[in-house]
């Protein structure tokens, strides 16, 4: 069960990371964060903490298989 929760985490991050850094770009609007650039920093920091969560889930769901 650890391997689905890192998997559905590390998906999550990595979406919210990349809506983040559209927004701080000023590519998609209706937000307060809109144009602010310290989500365009944020967005990937956060994509990448995804990355690495589904990572280590992938593994995880490998190693009990």
């Amino acid at each position: 069960m650890r391997g689905w929760f890192r998997l559905a985490l590390g998906l999550l991050a990595v979406v919210l990371g990349a809506l983040w850094t559209v927004q701080g770009l000023g590519h998609a609007g209706g937000s307060a964060m809109t144009g602010q650039r310290i989500w365009a920093f944020v967005g990937p920091v956060v994509v990448l903490i995804g990355l690495v969560t589904l990572y280590y889930g992938i593994r995880a769901r490998r190693q009990r298989a």
